[in-house]
This record gives C-alpha cells, structure tokens and sequence, in this order.
C-alpha cells in the first residue's frame, strides 16, 4: 500500500456520520480462520473473547460516536465457498454493529456498479481496494474525485435499496 494511503482505522476515526462498504468479489485471498472453517472449525459466538478483533472494536467504537455503518456484498449464486463463511462470520460485524445486506448478482445488472470494492466515508472520502486475481489486496487507492465519489456513492444505494437484510438471507 502507498505510504500516502491512511489505514482503515485512521480513516474510520475521522469519520463523523456514515461509512459504507461495498464488496463485488465472490472470493478473497484465504485466511487462517476461513481455512479453520474449512477444516470443521466452529466459532463459539458465546465466547466473545475468542472471536472478538480489533476491527470489531474499531467498528463499535465508531458506532457508539453515531458513525451509521453499512455493508453490502453482491454475490453469485449458488454462493461460493467463501461467501458461505463470509455469512457464518457476519455475526461478527453485526454485534460490532455493522448493518449488513446482500444482494443476489441476478438482480443488480442494471445497476452501475464499480469496477473495485470500496469504503465512502462520509459521502466524500473513497478508500478504493485493488485486488488481484486470486483476492490478495495490491494496494488501496483514497480518492475524492466528486464524478468517482458520486458513481460509488449511488452504486451502494441502489444496492442497499434492493439488498436483503443478513438475518433474512438463506445460503
């Protein structure tokens, strides 16, 4: 990542009324914890202690400040295996308190979508993530271009208007 590039918690601390997020991919680089759940491994959500990160922290310490905090992943259907965890886990963000909804891809093809994952901040500061092939983070890209901000900002709302709440959407 470019040293000019804030990290995510510097950008999230910033951030005075929303943060948005938008994920386009069906599969990321593997983790160690998705490899788990590949193996059978099971979260114990009663032991907060044991699955409780940093993120979760950072994202309910801008919750609590009124930071409004939505995510919303357009997926292919049937899912893939990665999506199938990244389900399991949003029960993660979700008591972080993150709002999360999904949007089958069949039902976003007239939608103008960005061509990368994002954060918008505020509905002015886009942080852009740039993938490679096979899911790995090349580098984050921050811009505030008003034609780019506009694309993503309207892209995630039309999304999210037509996206199914996480607790209602069956894998």
């Amino acid at each position: 990542m470019p040293l000019n590039v804030p990290n995510f918690a510097e950008l999230l601390g910033r951030c005075e009324r929303s943060a948005v997020h938008l994920e386009l991919r069906d599969s990321y680089a593997p983790t160690e914890r998705f490899e788990a759940w590949r193996r059978g491994a099971q979260i114990d959500w009663e032991d907060r202690a044991s699955w409780w990160h940093s993120y979760d922290q950072l994202i309910s310490n801008a919750v609590a400040r009124g930071v409004v905090i939505r995510r919303a992943r357009v997926v292919s259907e049937p899912v893939s295996e990665y999506i199938r965890w990244e389900h399991y886990v949003t029960h993660a963000n979700v008591t972080a308190g993150e709002e999360v909804r999904w949007l089958p891809r069949r039902r976003a093809t007239d939608i103008p979508l960005p061509g990368n994952d994002f954060w918008l901040f505020d509905g002015a500061l886009l942080r852009v993530h740039h993938f490679s092939g096979d899911g790995v983070v090349v580098e984050d890209e921050i811009t505030s271009v008003p034609k780019t901000v506009k694309l993503c900002s309207v892209a995630f709302e039309a999304v999210w208007e037509r996206a199914v709440p996480h607790h209602l959407y069956e894998i």
